[in-house]
């Protein structure tokens, strides 16, 4: 439910594509996210392609939450379970806070399409330097469930009766300033 009443507040993302073998003319993914992020009046502040490689993801997700125009980076990509899928060994170590209920309703919408294939993902979420970390699958289809069942309503500020963007000021309160004011 969506409070009209309430000022719609633009938030900065990154997308990483996690993958050997694709690049920006052709990540199907990577570009499903940065279209919804940027048609839903939000800003894509970054967006790269990694290969599968632990150090090289690590690398820029660190940079990213290093970096005061970013709010949130979302992966796609390296989330199963073959010898090359190593994105949430790149990320979890980062993280400051799990997000265990991403993982679960990400299942859970993922369920409803794809039955019990959905166990193939290790998607993950997080918080580190008070930058919102989420690691999603590499299809177009699992960028879909993410951003319009989950991501697009949690960082809508007007989304009730709670989300991400009102919370974002105080991720890194114990450091008494603020990335965003409402």
């Amino acid at each position: 439910m969506a409070d009209e009443t309430l000022p719609f507040i633009p938030v900065r993302f990154a997308v990483l594509t996690v993958s050997d073998t694709r690049s920006l003319e052709d990540d199907r993914s990577g570009q499903t996210l940065a279209e919804r992020i940027q048609s839903a009046g939000h800003v894509l502040a970054e967006r790269a392609i990694v290969p599968d490689d632990i150090d090289e993801i690590r690398t820029i997700v660190s940079c990213w939450i290093e970096d005061d125009g970013i709010d949130v980076v979302i992966t796609t990509g390296g989330t199963g379970f073959t010898g090359r899928d190593v994105t949430p060994e790149a990320v979890e170590p980062l993280f400051e806070k799990r997000m265990d209920g991403f993982s679960a309703v990400f299942h859970r919408l993922s369920y409803e399409k794809i039955g019990t294939a959905t166990i193939q993902s290790r998607a993950t979420a997080g918080v580190a330097n008070s930058t919102f970390i989420f690691a999603i699958p590499g299809s177009p289809s699992a960028c879909r469930d993410a951003w319009d069942g989950i991501l697009s309503l949690q960082f809508d500020y007007r989304s009730r009766p709670c989300n991400f963007v009102e919370i974002m000021p105080r991720l890194d309160e114990h450091l008494k300033r603020g990335k965003l004011q409402a």
